[in-house]
């Protein structure tokens, strides 16, 4: 029967069609992605349904983040060691035998730990996808191969908290969990049956003398396991006013400087660093880290500002993100094609003009904004960024020989998703301290002294009487509105600040874009994401 399926999705030739392959392998990384947001809007559910608390439960969150960080870099190590084919099964396999587990968690701490199973097999995802798509596609459409890959990794974390929330409220939370298994199965079914490990990709042997790096790879985990428990709980435990964030930023220091001495030493390193040296492929890998920074930073920023200040359900919010993922859908293939023809330094810096001019356009939003307000800003956003995934990753790989892929992906990919991480941090962090600002300057100008102060008041204890309230109780909850007038201000303030921090960020990157060397190749000969 499996052979009768795969006769069917041969081409003429004999050989399988492309973009059979493209989907296949897009399956599981979509799913992959998107349950890093997912969960999000579920977190007071998974909380309640096991005796947990709030704060408890955003382990839920960390577990996954830190054990996909920790194997995005070692992805092109473990490739080369039992085969990118075998390697990907591996990692479909165990994510998503770890989803249906994890919609059966009868605890907290049995959800974690399989959250920290699906996150290993989910790091390993991407990269190999990427580097599958780069040897499947001849180089004059793997631009447009890309840019499929492009969309479905771009629309997963927009359209997550919308699907959560939906899923949460209509059915239950476990089946954020179980949706990724049919998916996981027929990309299972299907990779074993289409895809093939390339004739130059040569797997080592222990039995030839090679050493696993042990060491490298248990200081790796130890420093980016320790920087993603500090940015997923600075902000709630006070950053270095706590000493659990004390201690793990000396094991993040000592981790990561270890790390660096010693992978540098290697004759084998489990990462290869000095891929950094080749000016393009650094050049792009900062480039990326910002792109995730400011990308996640708004999907974090817009749904929760919808939410707590204007009066949005989860799903409504999510869907102010939509339009979004919908236009870069739309854009992705146009970029596929112009990378070939126009040069990408420029694509990059017309992506970067365009998201910083839609970031200070959201600087100007207030709390009377309506929905095709925010809709038309994250539109604008996202047109931006369709013009930067793509052309980024071109410039980082033309100079990257093709043995060297598995490698940079996981490099490049683990520099998005810190920059995610860590712009989701500074946000989160500066949402609350500069509300915190403006709230203590906006109550500056509230004293009896101020006429407007004691209109307003006055008026409003008015109506209240009017209405039923006694004298004394009507000043009581005239005092209330007003503060809550002040805080919903300050707090919009504090969204304000943050788009602007956003903006002037892309904005800085140009300058360091501009550095990079015109690619020697044509649209789609290196992976994108």
């Amino acid at each position: 029967m499996l052979q009768r399926i795969r006769s069917k999705l041969l081409m003429p030739d004999g050989s399988v069609n492309p973009w059979v392959i493209a989907v296949t392998v897009t399956l599981a990384t979509f799913m992959e992605v998107l349950d890093t947001s997912i969960a999000n809007v579920a977190l007071p559910h998974i909380a309640g349904s096991l005796s947990a608390g709030v704060d408890e439960s955003t382990w839920v969150l960390t577990s996954y983040l830190v054990s996909n960080a920790i194997v995005l870099p070692l992805s092109g190590w473990f490739s080369s060691l039992i085969g990118r084919k075998r390697f990907y099964m591996s990692c479909v396999a165990l994510f998503t035998v770890s989803s249906f587990f994890c919609g059966l968690a009868p605890s907290l701490g049995v959800l974690v730990f399989l959250r920290i199973m699906q996150g290993a097999g989910g790091g390993g995802l991407q990269p190999s996808e990427q580097a599958i798509l780069n040897d499947t596609f001849p180089l004059e459409k793997r631009g447009m191969a890309f840019a499929v890959y492009g969309v479905a990794v771009v629309v997963a974390p927009t359209i997550g908290p919308w699907l959560g929330g939906w899923i949460t409220d209509n059915f239950s939370w476990r089946w954020i969990f179980y949706i990724n298994v049919p998916v996981g199965i027929l990309s299972l079914l299907l990779t074993s049956l289409l895809v093939s490990d390339p004739p130059y990709m040569k797997r080592v042997s222990l039995k030839e003398g090679f050493r696993i790096d042990y060491i490298g790879i248990g200081l790796l985990s130890l420093g980016l396991g320790s920087l993603q428990i500090i940015l997923d709980k600075g902000q709630r435990d006070d950053w270095f006013g706590s000493n659990f964030i004390l201690v793990f930023f000396v094991l993040m220091i000592v981790g990561l400087v270890a790390a660096v001495l010693w992978e540098l030493r290697q004759k084998e390193p489990v990462v290869d660093l000095r891929m950094l040296k080749d000016r393009n492929f650094a050049i792009a890998t900062t480039a990326m880290f910002f792109l995730g920074f400011v990308l996640y930073a708004t999907t974090v920023l817009i749904p929760q500002m919808l939410q707590e200040l204007m009066g949005y359900n989860a799903e409504r919010a999510g869907l102010a993100l939509s339009p979004g993922g919908l236009v870069i859908m739309c854009m992705m293939p146009v970029v596929g094609l112009l990378v070939s023809r126009v040069d990408t330094r420029w694509l990059i810096v017309s992506g970067c003009v365009i998201s910083a001019s839609a970031l200070f356009v959201m600087a100007g939003w207030n709390l009377e904004i309506s929905f095709p307000t925010a809709v038309k800003g994250r539109m604008l956003q996202s047109l931006g960024l369709a013009f930067l995934f793509i052309p980024i990753n071109v410039a980082a790989f033309a100079y990257v020989p093709r043995e060297k892929t598995n490698m940079g992906t996981g490099i490049i990919n683990l520099a998005r998703n810190m920059g995610a991480s860590v712009g989701i941090a500074t946000v989160t962090t500066m949402l609350e301290r500069r509300a915190q600002v403006h709230q203590a300057r906006l109550i500056d100008h509230v004293n009896a002294m101020n006429p407007a102060y004691q209109n307003m008041i006055h008026g409003t204890a008015f109506k209240l009487v009017s209405h039923g309230s006694s004298a004394s109780a009507a000043n009581a909850q005239a005092h209330g509105m007003l503060y809550n007038m002040i805080s919903r201000q300050a707090s919009m303030l504090a969204f304000v600040d943050n788009y602007k921090m956003l903006g002037v960020v892309i904005f800085a990157v140009i300058p360091i874009l501009i550095l990079l060397r015109k690619p020697k190749v044509s649209a789609g000969a290196v992976p994108v994401h």
